[in-house]
Formats: structure tokens, C-alpha cells, sequence
């Protein structure tokens, strides 16, 4: 199945609740679509045994920054930041809620979102280690400590050059459940409450990740929903001079195709409770409505499923960023549905 970009131009995004009469025809369809994305990103892999070695450990007023590297598949290695709190949030048995913190591009990668440093609005790891959660912020392929030798941050040509029928949303996907792998082996986690967060390039990861691993419970997307309807720019998923996303996304576009519509990724996570924050004057993703629309269909799947309350979509009138006040309802959607036993 695909859709016609004229077809998305015309009738806007389709709605997922299409052809689809109880919960057993919607999970035959979320099979449909799990498979058609699966395929157009190149299948995942097996994870590899945890294995993690620590490198320095670095003393906030806080939270304590712990500096590690762990094992992710094929051979190669993640490094990442464990943030763990001193004063960590607890349930009845003394475990602490974590969540998987994934970064926007940003050369620096994980140091933005993880450190007194990191660029304000961006700083949400550090954040939410100092409000009592622990906190794995990785670095994606080709940033942070990742950037592959001799290139430029955001440069996957290596990437594709070693795996030419994989794809870095695969890739990332893989490293990240690799993370979660890690966090449910501390003994400080509640393994049955870990969450996802992410602003832009981390945002989309986050309900990637999500869609895949139902050992997320709940996810905050900042800026990282797009469609494909009204997109001036839909190859930006496609083949590209510096980060290539999924190569056969410009494959179809030259038929003037695309695979899937992405709120039907998205809604891979569902029922998992979703928290999306979008702005009017996103200048990355300029197209607002069908954005909105989207969010709208994504919402009527959960209320059919009957669990309204696990999503929340946010809109607001300023552009590509994670502003204090958004940060603080998305805080509290995690807490809300991690905080407790």
C-alpha cells in the first residue's frame, strides 16, 4: 500500500480508523503498517547482550553525570551520558521512573540536552534528572562523540557506504532500544515505568523508539511530527547530501509515492500515552495544518480505543524550539504516567 503525494495534496492525511470495524481489525492493520515500515527501513536487528563499560563520572549539585559507552549491534558501541539523581522519585518498592532522553541535531549531541551547557529550552535531560528521574542521554550515529572520522557531524554517507541496504532511522532505532536494554538493568529503575523524550531529530525518534519497544510507557515529541501532506519538502526523510534518513522514501517520491503516511507510525505507539508539542511557525516543518490534522485522527484512534487521556497534542505560535511553559506540561504528562506505582 502507498499513497499518491496528489492523493495526500487532495484529501488530506487518511484516517487510520479507514475499513477498520473492532479492535481486531485495527490491530490486523497496525500489523499492515508495522510491516510496510519495517521494510522501508531495512528491518531491525536482534539486540546484542548489555554490555557497558563507564568512563568518568562527573558531580552535579543535582544528579551525578555519568559518562559511559555500551554495546549496540553489528559491533559498534553508543556513547551516552546516565544522569542519576540524588534525590530520585520512588514508588513503594524504591524504584525510580527513567527515561530515555534523545537529543535534536546538534553537533554536540547528548552534551546539549544533558548538561548545564546545552542551549536553553534543550537542557531536558538535566532537567528531569534534577526533578528525580534517571536519565540515559545517547549520542545518534554521526553526532557527539559519533560523528565518523574524517566527516562532518550529520554525515551518514559512512553509515550507508557499510550497511547500503539499512537505514539510519533503523539504525538509531536499534542503538536507542539498546539504551533501554541498559536502563532496565539498574537496579535503581522501575523497569515497567521508563518513558521517551525528544525535541526535533530526538522527537521522532522518540515515538520511533515507542513504536517498537512497548517498554516505553509513555513519549514526549517536541517538534519531531511531520506529514507528508503539505510538506513543501518531503524528500528532507529521503536521500540527502548530509543525514540521510531512508533512502527509499526519494525512491518512492520519484514516483510521486510515499510508503505510509507518518501518523501511522506514530500510532504504532498507541495506546502507550503520547505527548505531542508542535508550533505554528515551525520554519523546519512549516506545514501546521495537516500537522494539526494529523494529531486530531492520532487522538480519535485513542479515544476509540478508549484511553483519550493518554494523548495530548499541543499547538502553539512560536517556531522550532521547547519552550519553558511546554517543557513544564510535558513533565508533567511523564509524571503523571510514570510517576506513580
Amino acid at each position: 500500500m502507498s499513497y499518491s503525494l496528489e492523493q495526500l495534496k487532495r484529501s488530506g492525511v487518511p484516517k487510520l480508523l479507514d475499513g477498520v470495524s473492532d479492535r481486531n481489525g485495527w490491530e490486523t492493520k497496525r500489523e499492515d503498517i508495522r510491516n510496510r515500515w519495517l521494510a522501508c527501513i531495512g528491518g531491525l536487528p536482534e539486540p546484542v547482550p548489555l554490555r557497558y563499560d563507564v568512563l568518568s563520572e562527573t558531580d552535579e549539585e543535582r544528579h551525578t553525570r555519568i559518562h559511559l559507552r555500551y554495546d549496540t549491534v553489528y559491533g559498534d558501541t553508543v556513547t551516552a551520558f546516565l544522569l542519576m539523581p540524588k534525590e530520585r522519585l520512588r514508588d513503594a518498592n524504591g524504584k525510580t521512573p527513567a527515561v530515555m532522553a534523545l537529543h535534536q541535531t546538534a553537533p554536540e549531541g547528548k552534551a546539549e540536552i544533558a548538561t548545564a551547557g546545552g542551549k536553553p529550552n534543550r537542557r531536558y535531560a538535566y532537567e528531569l534528572a534534577n526533578r528525580g528521574y534517571v536519565v540515559l542521554a545517547p549520542d545518534t550515529i554521526a553526532a557527539g562523540e559519533r560523528v565518523y572520522e574524517g566527516a562532518s557531524p550529520f554525515q551518514t554517507a559512512p553509515f550507508y557506504e557499510r550497511y547500503p541496504a539499512w537505514t539510519a532511522v533503523a539504525k538509531m532505532i536499534a542503538d536507542h532500544r539498546q539504551g533501554v536494554d541498559l536502563l532496565v538493568s539498574l537496579d535503581e529503575v522501575a523497569a515497567d515505568r521508563i518513558g521517551a523524550i525528544g525535541h526535533s531529530l530526538g522527537g521522532y525518534n522518540a515515538f520511533f523508539l515507542a513504536g517498537i519497544d512497548e517498554r516505553i510507557r509513555a513519549v514526549v515529541s517536541s517538534c519531531g511530527f511531520a506529514t507528508f501532506a503539505g510538506d513543501p519538502n518531503p524528500n528532507r526523510w529521503g536521500r540527502r547530501d548530509w543525514f540521510s534518513h531512508i533512502p527509499a522514501i526519494s525512491d518512492a517520491l520519484e514516483n510521486g509515492s510515499v510508503p505510509f503516511e507518518w501518523h501511522e507510525i506514530a500510532a504504532l505507539a498507541a495506546p502507550t500515552p503520547f505527548f505531542n508539542w508542535s508550533g505554528q511557525a515551525d520554519a523546519i516543518f512549516p506545514h501546521a495544518g495537516p500537522i494539526i490534522e494529523a494529531m486530531r485522527d492520532l487522538h480519535g484512534l485513542y479515544d476509540w480505543l478508549g484511553v483519550p487521556e493518554r494523548m495530548l497534542s499541543v499547538d502553539g505560535t512560536c517556531g522550532h524550539d521547547f519552550p519553558g511553559p511546554i517543557r513544564a506540561a510535558a513533565y508533567e504528562f511523564l509524571d503523571a504516567w510514570l510517576g506513580e506505582a
